[in-house]
C-alpha cells in the first residue's frame, strides 16, 4: 500500500502508521499499527523521531493540520507516560527473549530433522542388501520420535529449511511420517499404534526406488504404460517389506493400500472404506496433502492453504473425513510454509503452529528495516494482529520473496513445546 511521509505533529487517533525505526528500537509490538489513543501518540513523540509513514487506506481518519500545537501535559501525565513506556519496553524485551528462545528451539528442531533425513537415507540404502539392519534402524528412529511426541503436553509443528534436490522420496516419506504420527496422536491412538503407523508411513513409498527416475521426475502427463508402471510402487514397497522377517505385519497394509480411496476409485485393488485398513486410511490423507504440495510437475504445486482447501472441497468423498478433519486441525487454517498478509498489512511466513493454538501461528515478518536473519517472529496469540489471506509465493515481489525465502519444498518436523 502507498505511504505518505507525515510529521508527528499531525498524528491523531485513527491513523494507521509505520514507524521509520527498526523493530528493536521502539517499544511497540510492530512497526505498523493503528493509533488507538493519545498515550500512543505521546510515546511516538518521545521516540525522538520527526516523522512517520502514514498508510491512508488503513486509516480511519485524516491527519491534523500541519501546524497543530501540542496541548501541555501535566507532571502527573508525564509520569504516567513514562511508566507506560517502561511497561511496553519490558514487554518488548520479554518478546525479544521469547523470540531468541523460539529460534534456539527451531535450530534444535532443524538439527533433529537433518539427522532424521540422514538416517532415512542410510536406511533406504541398506534395504536391498541388509533388510534386517534397515528395519532395525527404522524401528529405532521411530521409537525415538514417538517417545518425544508422546512425552510432551503440547507439540509445535515447524517449517524446515529443505532445498535439497533429488531427495523427493526421502523428504516426502519423512513429511508423511511426521504428520501421520501427529494425526494419530490427535486421534488418541496409543504408542504401539503410532509406532506401527510411523513404520508404515516411513516405508510407504520405498517401492519407488524401483521405478525409473525418468517416470518419477516426468513433469508432463504419464502415458498409460508409464502410469501402470508407476502404480506398481505399492507392490514393490510390500516386496521390500517382505524381505525382512521383522517388518511389522500390521504396518504392511499401509504400504499396499495408501492409494486406495474409500469410494473405491483408488488403486491397486479399488478397495472401499470397509476393506481398507484404518491405518492406511490415515496415511492416505496425509500422503494426498503432501503430494498436492509437491506434485511431479512443480508448476502445479499448491500452497499449503490451498492444498488443504482442495482436499476438503473436492476430495472429501475419497478420504476418511475424521482423519481429514484432524489433519486440518493439526495444520491450522494457514499451515507452516504459508505466505500470509496480516491485518496490519505486513507480509509474513508461517513458521510453526502449536497444536493447542491453531488460529495463532508463529509468523516471521517481512520488515525491510530489519536484516532478514534478525526478522521478528511473532506469536499471533499475543497480539491483536490476524491473518487476512494466504498469498501464492510467485506473486511476491522479488525483494520480499528473497527476504521471506518461501520454501520450494515444504518440509515439516515437530518439536515438543515444553
Amino acid at each position: 500500500m502507498a505511504t505518505v511521509k507525515l510529521s508527528i505533529e499531525q498524528l491523531t487517533q485513527g491513523l494507521y502508521i509505520k514507524l521509520p525505526l527498526q523493530w528493536t528500537d521502539h517499544p511497540f509490538l510492530c512497526n505498523h499499527f493503528l493509533i488507538k489513543d493519545p498515550q500512543q501518540i505521546r510515546l511516538i513523540k518521545n521516540l525522538g523521531i520527526k516523522f512517520v509513514y502514514l498508510i491512508p487506506e488503513k486509516s480511519e481518519t485524516t491527519p491534523l493540520a500541519p501546524d497543530t500545537q501540542d496541548d501541555a501535559i501535566s507532571d502527573q501525565e508525564s509520569q504516567f507516560l513514562a511508566k507506560q513506556a517502561e511497561m511496553l519496553w519490558q514487554e518488548k524485551q520479554a518478546r525479544i527473549s521469547r523470540l531468541k528462545n523460539y529460534k534456539l528451539k527451531y535450530q534444535r528442531c532443524e538439527q533433529n530433522f537433518t539427522r532424521s533425513m540422514a538416517q532415512l537415507r542410510s536406511i533406504m540404502t541398506k534395504l536391498k542388501n541388509r533388510p534386517l539392519n534397515a528395519i532395525k534402524e527404522a524401528e529405532m528412529l521411530v521409537e525415538e520420535m514417538v517417545d518425544a511426541l508422546l512425552d510432551a503436553d503440547s507439540v509445535a509443528l515447524h517449517l524446515m529449511s529443505d532445498n535439497k534436490k533429488h531427495e523427493d522420496i526421502y523428504c516426502h516419506s519423512l513429511n508423511v511420517t511426521i504428520m501421520s504420527m501427529m494425526v494419530a496422536r490427535a486421534c488418541g491412538l496409543d504408542a504401539a499404534e503410532i509406532k506401527t503407523i510411523a513404520i508404515g508411513s516411513l516405508f510407504h513409498d520405498m517401492g519407488k526406488l524401483k521405478i525409473p527416475s525418468a517416470i518419477l521426475r516426468k513433469t508432463t502427463p504419464l502415458t498409460e504404460p508409464e502410469e501402470n508402471y508407476f502404480k506398481l510402487h505399492t507392490k514393490y514397497s510390500l516386496d521390500f517389506a517382505n524381505l525382512s522377517s521383522t517388518f511389522p505385519e500390521e504396518a504392511k497394509p499401509i504400504l499396499a493400500q495408501h492409494h486406495e480411496l474409500i469410494d473405491g476409485s483408488g488403486y491397486p485393488n479399488q478397495l472401499t472404506a470397509e476393506e481398507i485398513s484404518p491405518y492406511a486410511q490415515l496415511v492416505a490423507v496425509v500422503d494426498a496433502y503432501d503430494r498436492l504440495c509437491h506434485p511431479q510437475d512443480p508448476k502445479k504445486a499448491k500452497i499449503p492453504y490451498s492444498a488443504l482447501s482442495y482436499l476438503f472441497k473436492y476430495q472429501k468423498e475419497q478420504y476418511n473425513n475424521d482423519y481429514l478433519g484432524q489433519l486440518i486441525r493439526l495444520l491450522g487454517v494457514y499451515p507452516p510454509g504459508s505466505v500470509v498478509q496480516l491485518s496490519n498489512q505486513q507480509l509474513g511466513l508461517v513458521m510453526s503452529v502449536n497444536s493447542d493454538n491453531l488460529l495463532h501461528p508463529n509468523v516471521l515478518l517481512y520488515d525491510p528495516s530489519v536484516p532478514s536473519n534478525e526478522a521478528p517472529i511473532i506469536d499471533l496469540e499475543e497480539s491483536d494482529i490476524r491473518i487476512e489471506q494466504a498469498i501464492a509465493p510467485h506473486k511476491l515481489p522479488e525483494h520480499v520473496a528473497t527476504y521471506l525465502n518461501p520454501r520450494v519444498r515444504i518440509s515439516f518436523y515437530f518439536d515438543p513445546d515444553d
